[in-house]
């Protein structure tokens, strides 16, 4: 529900990296609705979405420095900082390596940085439940996830010794609309209009949906918490779905609904290495929140989008 800003109010202000990605778009979006005034930082060459709740926005283009990242952050003065922007690789290869550690490691730690310069304590910080392979506290499915613990720890120096306040919230399978990533739903809605036949594997590990409306509810959770203090030094919660669903079901459960005919040839491809069978459970969530938009709702959203 979007707050209501008085005139007699200063808004909130929000620095968000990430911004033209699927979630933090959606995010800049929810936080301009509820009144806060939205700052983004962007990477030379990247987009900015033509939603109209971007054009109140005020966008700041990193230079790569950490020199310019602390003058980003001196021009915002944002209450709090949502730091979403990461580069997202399942398996890497050797190219991978420089752009994975600028971008999740580098970038990031800039951004703290000039958080420090500035007097800015409060952060909401996204890692992924890829973070926990076979339910383990830290077991990384890829070096992706390893880069995100990576930043975890040098921002525990920060925690530790400059006062933030940090809330991490742990990422599952995110979907909705206004998705372009090529993933599940996309590529099933891609192959029912091509005809293609999809290679896929057995399908038996579980997948952990959560919409994106819900998601962002919890970035707004969590950034409340900050505001009011109430929060621990480093807190982390998990953003995940009631129950996951088989893959295969999954499929089955959105061929239902859009009525699409898929030819799916199960098992043609092996299942990844450190494929995540069953998604971490042992996270918790933020006080408050729970997924109110069920999978086949969900689902009915992303199948009727024009």
């Amino acid at each position: 529900m979007a707050t209501e800003v008085t005139a007699d109010q200063n808004p909130r202000v929000a620095l968000v990296t990430g911004a033209t990605g699927f979630v933090g778009s959606h995010l800049v979006r929810r936080l301009v609705r509820d009144g806060w005034k939205v700052h983004i930082i962007s990477r030379h060459g990247s987009t900015v979405p033509g939603y109209p709740e971007f054009h109140d926005i005020t966008n700041h283009v990193h230079d790569g420095s950490t020199e310019g990242m602390v003058s980003c952050v001196a021009q915002t003065k944002p209450d709090v900082v949502f730091h979403l922007a990461s580069m997202i690789q399942a398996q890497h290869e050797p190219k991978d390596i420089e752009p994975m550690l600028r971008g999740n490691v580098l970038f990031a730690s800039q951004l703290i940085e000039g958080m420090r310069v500035n007097g800015v304590t409060k952060l909401v910080n996204t890692g992924t439940f890829w973070q926990h392979y076979n339910n383990e506290e830290y077991n990384p499915v890829c070096l992706y996830a390893a880069t995100k613990q990576a930043f975890e720890s040098i921002l525990e120096y920060y925690v530790q010794a400059c006062g933030f306040k940090v809330i991490t919230l742990m990422l599952f399978d995110t979907y909705g609309v206004d998705d372009h990533r090529q993933k599940l739903f996309n590529i099933l809605k891609r192959a029912a209009t091509t005809g293609e036949t999809l290679n896929m594997s057995p399908g038996e590990q579980l997948i952990a949906p959560v919409y994106v409306d819900d998601v962002t509810e919890t970035f707004v959770l969590a950034a409340d918490r900050l505001m009011k203090n109430v929060s621990l030094a480093h807190e982390r919660y998990a953003v995940s779905p009631m129950h996951p669903i088989r893959l295969r079901d999954l499929v089955g459960l959105y061929l239902d609904i859009s009525g699409r005919q898929v030819a799916i040839n199960w098992g043609a491809r092996p299942y990844r290495d450190r494929e995540v069978m069953t998604p971490w459970n042992k996270g918790v969530w933020i006080a408050t929140w729970c997924p109110k938009i069920e999978l086949e709702e969900g689902l009915r959203r992303v199948i009727s989008e024009i």
